[in-house]
């Protein structure tokens, strides 16, 4: 059964590196273990006061041993804060009017039939404290992808809904969902089922009986699986949530306009978040220095202290958008933004992901501009970012324009790369976006550019913006015939959304008309990373010790292929 879901400071000198955790959060999904009991007992005890609370822990036991897969939590530092309980059933063996109880075996699951065709919802719960984050969503999209993973024809489940208490005697149960369905009425549960892709398929009496807030109506939901493929069957018992197949991009071409306050940017940026993520997109990235409308604050200042004093937004500003992350379900890249640290000013991209973890992106290469202007110092790392959608890398803006980087990061494993970037004519943009497409064709990855639009009055050095967003692909059959996936009306604002398809990459490069990546002649040349002492100049690219271990590892075996002739 489906129950209720749902100013300024002075510039730091220092600030933490590499991998961490979110201030506050570090959501995980997975399945459920007998030590979460505790946990799920707790949250169950504040959501269903009024319903004899949470389940036994002999049934919870029974429900891991049954369907292991079928039992999925999110942790948050650890703790459990929501769960979702399913079973597999033979779906005729019951039809649609069937008691709560009755389908999952009191509780036990005793019903669950690994043969079924019908993956049955018994329970979504998310901790009152935490349903600002849209946990209910994930769980919900978690079991989508277990159905589709196991082949199972649909999803079913009973839904409460509670809402109808109060309309009770204004009008039959069947009236109060038609209503829900237009949006005419809100109802805590059912309204969220229908904006996460389910319908009613009908409405049954006497399912809970003791709920009395649904007057034990409820309605019978379902999710059609139209990957299904009959009669074929994954055997459950290895459910390891693979990243997708498919992933969804959103790209914003970002307006800008003087902001008066952090307040106003974050208000623009979260309206895009919400945007992009309404269309349930995996990523959504904004342009390099997207947080220059706060310079109309600065005015006074010249460029180069203006943009230090920029920088003193930007540790508040990851913090919100971190927020976003988790709960609008997206990972954001976070453009750029100034970064003060050891006496030096830098421009650094943010990767936040839905986990609430995040790591940074220096941009490695200064533009004459940039450095006449402000002063900016390059960085010093090349880094490899895993998300739970895709292995991605980020290169800001000039640094495309350097063909050995993107080579790097391809040969470290990416499929997407991202690059945020601020130009002011169209020649510069044109720089940009034709590098952008030949990293994509020479590298056989989708490469996504976004930049900004409009102008800032009296903000020296970013005054004028000239922006053309685009996500661009390798040229070969199983691609856009100009290798665009999408592409932006130039100078406007808007955002972008795409589909890519990971296993077009992979068939490329192993079945491709050419084959960039399998035919590089590497007896012959090679792009060479620093690593290990091999330092080529005063700033080489710093990498953690485990990813020292695999470049060294990969350049063995290159060495070895080389010698071996293929």
């Amino acid at each position: 059964m489906a129950k209720k879901l749902e100013d300024k400071a002075k510039p730091r000198k220092k600030q933490r590196r590499s991998s961490r955790k979110a201030t506050e959060h570090r959501l995980v999904l997975r399945t459920s273990r007998l030590s979460d009991y505790d946990d799920i007992r707790e949250i169950m005890d504040r959501v269903y006061p009024a319903m004899g609370g949470a389940w036994s822990r002999e049934q919870f036991a029974a429900q891991i041993k049954r369907f292991p897969d079928g039992q999925l939590c999110i942790e948050d530092n650890g703790k459990v804060v929501a769960a979702a309980i399913s079973l597999i059933v033979d779906y005729n063996r019951f039809g649609d009017q069937h008691g709560y109880w009755e389908i999952t075996g009191n509780g036990y699951l005793t019903t669950h039939d690994p043969k079924g065709d019908t993956l049955y919802g018994v329970d979504v719960f998310v901790h009152p404290d935490y349903r600002d984050l849209r946990l209910g969503r994930r769980l919900y999209d978690a079991r989508k992808s277990l159905c589709e993973h196991l082949n199972l024809r649909r999803i079913v489940a009973g839904g409460r809904i509670p809402g109808y208490a109060k309309h009770a005697k204004k009008m039959a149960p069947s009236r109060y969902i038609e209503l829900v369905k237009k949006k005419e009425l809100r109802d805590p549960i059912l309204s969220f089922q229908l904006a996460n892709d389910f319908h009613v398929r009908r409405l049954i009496t006497g399912y809970l009986p003791e709920d009395e807030e649904s007057g034990a109506f409820a309605t019978l939901i379902e999710w059609n699986n139209i990957h299904y493929r009959e009669p074929e069957r994954r055997a459950p018992g290895k459910l390891q949530f693979e990243r997708k197949s498919t992933v969804r991009i959103g790209a914003v071409q970002w307006q800008m306009r003087p902001a008066d306050s952090l307040d106003e940017l974050s208000s623009q940026i979260e309206f895009f978040v919400d945007a992009v993520s309404g269309y349930k997109a995996d990523f959504v990235v904004f342009p390099e220095f997207f947080s220059a409308p706060l310079l109309s604050r600065h005015q006074e200042s010249n460029p180069a202290q203006a943009i230090r004093e920029l920088a003193a937004y930007s540790e508040e500003l990851r913090e919100r958008m971190l927020k976003l992350a988790l709960s609008y379900n997206i990972n954001i890249i976070a453009g750029s933004m100034p970064l003060y640290e050891n006496e030096a000013l830098y421009n650094v991209s943010h990767l936040l992901r839905r986990d609430g973890t995040w790591d940074m992106q220096y941009k490695l290469h200064i533009t004459p501009d940039e450095n006449a202007y402000w002063g900016l110092s390059g960085g010093t790392r090349l880094r490899v970012f895993d998300t739970d959608s895709a292995r991605i890398g980020i290169l800001i803006c000039y640094d495309i324009e350097f063909p050995e980087v993107g080579r790097i990061l391809a040969e470290r494993g990416i499929d997407i790369l991202f690059v945020p970037y601020w130009t002011d004519t169209k020649n510069g943009y044109q720089r940009v976006r034709t590098c952008a497409q030949a990293r994509a064709v020479e590298n056989e990855l989708y490469v996504v550019i976004t930049g900004s639009v409009g102008n800032l009055p009296n903000v020296e050095n970013m005054d004028i913006q000239y922006s053309q967003s685009a996500i661009l692909t390798p040229s070969d059959f199983a691609f856009p015939h100009d290798s665009v996936a999408a592409e932006a009306t130039p100078n406007t604002e808007m955002s972008l959304i795409a589909d890519l398809d990971l296993d077009k990459l992979k068939e490329l490069r192993e079945q491709g008309s050419v084959r960039n990546t399998l035919d590089r002649r590497r007896d012959l040349y090679r792009v060479k990373l620093v690593v290990a002492g091999d330092l080529l100049d005063q700033h080489p690219v710093v990498l953690e010790e485990h990813e020292k271990a695999q470049v060294i590892e990969q350049h063995r075996w290159r060495q070895r292929a080389a010698h071996q002739g293929f």
